[in-house]
C-alpha cells in the first residue's frame, strides 16, 4: 500500500515537472517569435539603437573601473563617450578621405589588374602547363576569366546588398545622430537596468537564470569585447605593414582584412589573396617584395595566435566558425545590416541554450528511459523500506 502510494506521488511530480517544463518551453518560444517579428518589422530603423547598445556593451567594463577609481557614472559615462567620439572624429577625419580615395581607385582600376594578373599567370611556357598539368593554356586562360569575372561580380553584389539592406544615407546620418545618445544613456544605466531585469525572472528559477546569463554574456564578451579588439588590431597591423612593403591600396586590403578576421582564417585567407594578386601586378618579376607581401600576414598570423588570441580572447567563445558564418549569412538576410550587428551574439546566446537544453534533455526521463525512473524508484523505495 505504502509502495503504491509513493509510486502515486512520484508519477504526480512527474507530470507537474512536465507541464511546467511545457509550460516554459511554450513561453520562450513565443517571446523569442515575438522579438524575431518585431526584430524584421524595425530593421530599418534599429541600426542606431543596436549600434549604441552595442558600444554600451562594449564600454560598461571601462565605466565599472572608473567608478572603482572614484568617479561617479555620471563622470565616468561622459568621459568615456567624449574620449570616443574625439577618436572617432580623428579616426574618420584621417581614415575616411583616404579610404575614400584608395576605394574608388581600385574599383576603377581593378579590371585592369584582373587581366594585367590573367596574363602573368597564363604567360608561362603553354607546353611546359600541358606537359605538368595536362591543361590547356588557352582553356586555362578562359576559366581563370571567367573565375575572375564570377568573383568580382560576387563581391560587388555582396556590397550592393549591404548597402540596399540598411546602410543608407538616412542610416549613416542617424548613426552619427543617435547613437551617441544612446550609448550614453544605455552605459549610464547598464547596471540599473540589469538589476531591473533580473528583479523580473522567476524566483524558482533565478539561478538558473543567471547561470544562463552569465554563460552567454562570456561567450559574447569573449567576442565583441575580445575579438572586436583583435580585429582592430589585425587591421592597423596589415595595414602599417602592407603601406611599408609600398603596396598600392595597402590600407584599403590591410583594414579590410583585419575587419573581418572575426571569421577565423577568412580575414586573413582574403587579405592574402588580394595582396598577393596585386603584389604580382605591381612588383613582378620582383619575387623578393611578392614574399614580403605574403609575409606580412604569416607573421601576422603568428602574432595572432600566438600573442594577441590568448591574451583578447582566450578559450570564452565557443563559437564554431560554421556556425558563426550560418549565423551571419541567415540574420543578414532576415534582418539586413541590423542582422548582421546582431548576429554575433545572437549566435552565442543561441549556442548556450542549446547546450543547456541538450544538458537537460540527457538528466530527463525522455532520454534515459522508464528503466532509469524505475530504478531510481526501486532504489528510493528500498531506501524507505530499509528505513523502517
Amino acid at each position: 500500500m505504502a509502495k503504491a502510494k509513493l509510486q502515486t506521488v512520484e508519477v504526480t511530480q512527474e507530470d507537474l515537472a512536465s507541464a511546467a517544463l511545457r509550460r516554459q518551453i511554450r513561453f520562450w518560444i513565443i517571446a523569442a517569435i515575438v522579438l524575431a517579428l518585431l526584430l524584421y518589422l524595425f530593421s530599418s530603423i534599429l541600426l542606431p539603437f543596436v549600434a549604441g547598445m552595442a558600444l554600451a556593451y562594449f564600454l560598461d567594463p571601462v565605466a565599472d573601473r572608473l567608478q572603482r577609481l572614484g568617479l561617479s557614472r555620471v563622470m565616468a559615462t561622459t568621459l568615456i563617450l567624449v574620449a570616443f567620439l574625439i577618436v572617432l572624429v580623428l579616426g574618420l577625419v584621417i581614415l575616411i578621405p583616404l579610404l575614400a580615395s584608395q576605394l574608388t581607385d581600385f574599383i576603377a582600376k581593378l579590371p585592369e589588374y584582373l587581366t594585367q594578373l590573367q596574363g602573368l599567370i597564363t604567360s608561362f611556357d603553354p607546353q611546359w602547363i600541358e606537359q605538368r598539368f595536362g591543361v590547356d593554356a588557352e582553356g586555362l586562360r578562359e576559366g581563370l576569366n571567367s573565375l575572375l569575372t564570377t568573383g568580382f561580380g560576387f563581391l560587388t553584389t555582396v556590397f550592393q546588398s549591404i548597402w540596399s539592406s540598411g546602410v543608407a544615407l538616412f542610416s549613416i546620418a542617424s548613426l552619427f545622430v543617435v547613437t551617441p545618445v544612446v550609448a550614453f544613456y544605455m552605459l549610464l544605466d547598464w547596471d540599473r537596468m540589469i538589476h531591473t531585469v533580473d528583479s523580473w525572472v522567476p524566483r524558482d528559477h533565478v539561478e538558473t537564470v543567471r547561470q544562463l546569463a552569465a554563460d552567454i554574456n562570456a561567450a559574447t564578451a569573449g567576442f565583441v569585447r575580445g575579438q572586436g579588439t583583435l580585429c582592430l588590431i589585425l587591421g592597423l597591423m596589415y595595414a602599417f605593414g602592407l603601406t611599408l612593403t609600398g603596396l598600392k591600396f595597402g590600407v584599403l586590403i590591410g583594414l579590410f582584412a583585419g575587419l573581418i578576421s572575426f571569421i577565423p582564417y577568412v580575414g586573413s585567407l582574403v587579405g592574402l589573396v588580394l595582396s598577393v594578386g596585386l603584389a604580382f601586378v605591381q612588383f613582378w618579376p620582383d619575387w623578393l617584395m611578392v614574399v614580403a607581401v605574403a609575409g606580412v600576414f604569416f607573421v601576422g598570423q603568428f602574432i595572432e595566435g600566438n600573442i594577441l588570441q590568448p591574451r583578447l580572447v582566450g578559450k570564452s567563445v565557443g563559437l564554431h566558425p560554421v556556425w558563426l558564418m550560418f549565423a551571419l549569412f541567415a540574420f543578414g538576410a532576415l534582418f539586413g545590416f541590423v542582422g548582421l550587428l546582431i548576429a554575433v551574439p545572437a549566435a552565442a546566446a543561441i549556442a548556450v541554450l542549446v547546450r543547456f537544453a541538450i544538458s537537460r534533455y540527457l538528466d530527463s526521463p525522455l532520454y534515459k528511459g522508464h528503466e532509469a525512473a524505475n530504478a531510481g524508484s526501486t532504489r528510493l523505495t528500498g531506501r524507505t523500506g530499509d528505513d523502517h
